[in-house]
């Protein structure tokens, strides 16, 4: 009876996100009695000088044994110029490890490869001693022409763009030295408030009925706005110079403080003047709390009278006093501390602007991409522009191209699953990270009279997916040629997979390949993240290297 074949897995594995799945169709290595056997051989006994030869150690054993070949220059009078990565093909019970090495010799003569020594298990084996011809390269004068020594050819050197760069250097330069001194170094005028504010509370006093005049306020008989301003500006001054609540007091409270600093000789200012104040005051207030209309002339008559009033004010004050001159020397330096505040802020938006400048520029040069992802860092990236292998996994083989050796996947069917199927499989990565490939060659033992179902096989894979807690699976089904005429069925789409402990889902994507011939089933499982541009720059190179082999090839 033909079994599903599923991906499983027990480790919790994430394409970014948490979640247990057992490769359960990929399960199923299970131990014998230990036996081991070692054979050596090189591909040729004779070579020229400087040429190499491959030198082969096969060992065959069980499945749980551990094999250590030799390491280092233990070849010699031979050099070891390559040392292979181990080949493992499994046939019934046993592992066949094929081990090889590049060696050779710059020197002619005969040689001897010495014994060398295999540790399987906990036993010790040696090969045999092997033999090796290094000869001259032979040139024949009489045939082979000699000519005279070529002249010295003036090669040019290619152009250079480092103007570009000199130019670019010096623009972004002449912008960083404008930034500075248009916003930091140059004088500025100051503004009107500025202006304003350094002036003497008489002078501003006087600016401000002059401002006043200039309003239209009496025009469009907006006597409470009219009023307002007038009486604000002589209760800012007398504020500044006379009582300092003069702005929060009530007309009554501050007319009767301006009379108790007379009777105190603190101020010496007239009765007219206090009744002057007082008397507009109360009209004003009038006008804003009970909506009294004087007349026009009226209010303008008040405006002279509070001209004159602050110039009698200003008459009688004594003179400023050093604490007030101290005053106004912290006033002007905490103008100078709010500058050099503001000067800080433009210099952090120069380094700010300077980064940015920097990172465009890079960007224009290679691109947005290559600063984000090669210069930051970036795992598919890297595994895109790495070296590639192309290595054959599984009998019948599966050729295939990668950014990394895929490694033997330990699996464990149970001894009732093992009589009906033999599975080899081989990966890298998981689903924890940026990218992960699987291939695998199941054999099935009893099969009879049923045929394979490659769709059958592939829904078992999703269902495990989704037991795993994959959602939203979309799923779309197309044959597949590899490039040598191998038919089989390929199934991809999107998908969501559960962030563990969060309600959150992240988005990937996956590609299977399934192949059947007579009783065997050769799958290619490849899962990475969505919006990954490398990842999938890398799917499309592995599915274009994709080759199957017949068995008995």
């Amino acid at each position: 009876m033909m079994r599903d074949l599923r991906f499983t897995n027990k480790k919790t594995i994430t394409c970014g996100l948490p979640y247990k799945v057992v490769w359960s169709i990929f399960f199923g290595l299970y131990s014998f009695f230990s036996f081991g056997q070692v054979t050596s051989a090189i591909d040729s006994t004779s070579i020229k000088i400087g040429e190499q030869i491959t030198y082969h150690i096969q060992v065959e054993t069980d499945t749980t044994s551990l094999v250590v070949f030799p390491e280092g220059q233990t070849f010699s009078p031979l050099e070891m110029i390559e040392s292979y990565e181990i080949d493992t093909v499994k046939s019934s019970d046993k592992y066949n490890l094929i081990k090889k090495y590049g060696l050779t010799q710059f020197d002619s003569g005969h040689y001897t490869i010495p014994r060398q020594k295999i540790i399987i298990g906990d036993k010790t084996f040696f090969t045999d001693s092997l033999k090796v011809e290094v000869n001259n390269i032979v040139v024949d004068t009489v045939k082979q022409g000699l000519y005279g020594i070529k002249p010295f050819i003036e090669v040019k050197k290619p152009s250079s763009n480092w103007w570009k760069y000199l130019l670019l250097t010096l623009l972004i330069i002449g912008v960083v030295a404008f930034l500075l001194f248009w916003f930091i170094w140059r004088k500025k005028p100051l503004t009107e408030e500025e202006e304003i504010a350094l002036l003497p509370p008489y002078d501003r006093a006087k600016l401000a009925l002059k401002k006043l005049d200039k309003s239209h306020y009496l025009e469009s008989s907006e006597l409470k706005e009219y009023y307002s301003e007038l009486t604000g500006i002589i209760r800012k001054y007398l504020d500044e110079k006379v009582y300092d609540h003069s702005l929060e007091s009530t007309t009554d409270e501050l007319v009767s403080r301006l009379r108790l600093l007379k009777e105190g000789n603190q101020i010496d200012l007239s009765q007219e003047t206090i009744k002057n104040i007082e008397s507009i005051l109360k009209r004003a207030d009038l006008v804003k709390f009970a909506k009294s209309a004087p007349d026009v002339a009226l209010a303008e008559l008040d405006r002279n009278t509070i001209d004159s009033e602050i110039d009698h004010v200003k008459e009688v004050l004594p003179e400023a006093t050093e604490e007030e001159k101290l005053l106004d020397e912290e006033y002007r330096e905490a103008l100078e501390r709010k500058k050099t505040r503001k000067k800080i802020i433009i210099t952090v938006g120069i380094s700010v602007f300077l980064l940015l400048a920097t990172l465009v520029g890079f960007s224009m040069k290679y691109g947005f991409s290559y600063v984000k992802d090669t210069i930051i860092g970036h795992e598919s990236i890297e595994l895109l522009e790495g070296e590639w292998i192309t290595s054959e996994y599984g009998i019948p083989p599966i050729t295939i191209s990668t950014p990394k050796v895929l490694k033997r996947m330990d699996s464990g069917l149970s001894e009732e699953q093992a009589q009906q199927i033999d599975i080899t499989m081989f990966g890298y990565g998981s689903l924890i990270g940026e990218f992960n490939i699987v291939v695998a060659t199941s054999k099935y033992k009893n099969l009879g009279e049923n045929k394979i179902d490659l769709e059958k096989s592939i829904d078992g894979n999703l269902k495990t997916l989704e037991a795993a807690g994959a959602q939203n699976i979309i799923t779309k089904k197309d044959e597949f040629v590899t490039p040598n005429g191998a038919e089989g069925l390929k199934v991809h789409g999107p998908l969501e997979m559960s962030v563990p402990n969060s309600d959150k889902v992240e988005k990937g994507k996956y590609v299977v390949l399934a192949f059947a011939s007579e009783n065997v089933v050769q799958q290619v499982l490849l899962f990475w993240k969505q919006n990954d541009v490398y990842a999938d720059q890398i799917v499309e190179r592995i599915l274009n290297s994709v080759e199957l082999k017949k068995a008995e090839e």
